[in-house]
């Protein structure tokens, strides 16, 4: 049985070359360092002015924040307020689950995000306009507003 410890483990940069400020944090995905399969966590390190990702909300996938350091700042559905450590919110799947999470004051901020693993997932990003799908090892990022006709294409 693998063991990763949340607190002094390593964690990787999370950002690439392509990542806009505002977005650049480290991270650790922690399910293939233990073996698991059906539950994901994330670890992720969030300098100050900086979210884990862009507001959205899943489909197929229930997600867990748990605050380890520092004060978050959730934004969801319900509007924006700071969660300290031990607060721990669910993110439903669909709509009412939207979340962002950022550090909107100094110093480091610490969050896990647990979640179900599907083997598809499709998130929405409401602000701006696209729609996310994961299939095994491909991605696809579209236009929610590039509505298709189910016959587009076909003979």
């Amino acid at each position: 049985m693998e063991v990763f410890n949340l607190f002094s483990g390593a964690h990787d940069d999370h950002s690439t070359e392509e990542t806009p400020d505002g977005y650049r944090c480290n991270a650790v995905r922690i399910g293939p360092k233990i073996g698991a399969s059906r539950l994901g966590m994330s670890v992720y390190e969030l300098p100050a002015g900086q979210a884990v990702c862009p507001y959205h909300f899943e489909w197929t996938d229930e997600e867990w924040l748990i605050v380890l350091d520092g004060m978050a700042t959730l934004r969801s559905p319900e509007g924006e307020r700071r969660l300290e450590p031990g607060d721990t919110v669910c993110f439903p799947a669909g709509p009412d689950g939207a979340h962002l999470v950022r550090n909107a004051g100094e110093g480091v901020v610490r969050v896990a995000i647990i979640s179900t693993k599907n083997e598809f997932g499709i998130a929405e990003y409401p602000d701006s306009d696209k729609v996310g799908v994961w299939a095994g090892d491909k991605h696809y990022m579209l236009r929610r507003s590039d509505h298709l006709d189910y016959w587009d294409g076909e003979k």
